[in-house]
């Protein structure tokens, strides 16, 4: 808790480049801590807007600087199958860049596919960050203040919390 927004906006970050950890556990956590009077809530959810931006525009940079030259490393190439490439492929094919904005609410396939952006070329800069962002922007704050009230109402959270994994 005493470094709960730098905790925070560094494993979001971790998060951006395929870490499996959900982004979605750190944001209620994150809530959390300030639920518990450790840390602004507010401030919680601009924190992990910027560690989430900067987490998927890393791996968007990374893909345009790099192309496919970044598939010989062995991260890389785990995290980007040629079984996800494809399929991401498929997926710009049907929805163009909507994906962008998508794909903030696709754990597992979000990094591949920011990747893919930066490595096809296919997005630009400017409108990946704005589709990014506005997903962000409505997905970060929900977690963050669900982790606040939860904080307060521990029953209601781990009841939620159960019926997620059941679902998961």
């Amino acid at each position: 808790t005493q470094y709960g927004y730098h905790a925070v906006f560094i494993t979001l970050m971790i998060c951006g480049f395929g870490l499996p950890v959900p982004e979605d556990i750190t944001l209620a956590a994150g809530g959390v801590i300030a639920g518990l009077g450790y840390a602004n809530e507010h401030v919680m959810v601009a924190v992990g807007i910027g560690g989430v931006l900067a987490g998927d525009t890393l791996m968007f940079v990374l893909g345009r600087i790099y192309g496919e030259r970044l598939l010989r490393f062995r991260y890389v190439a785990m995290l980007l199958t040629p079984q996800r490439y494809a399929l991401v492929q498929a997926k710009f094919a049907r929805y163009g860049n909507r994906l962008m904005f998508v794909a903030r609410f696709l754990p597992g396939l979000r990094s591949p596919i920011y990747l893919t952006a930066g490595m096809t070329r296919r997005v630009s800069f400017i409108r990946f960050f704005l589709m990014d962002s506005a997903a962000a922007a409505l997905s970060v704050p929900i977690w963050v203040y669900l982790g606040y009230y939860g904080a307060a109402n521990h029953e209601w959270l781990l009841r939620w919390l159960g019926r997620g994994k059941a679902i998961i």
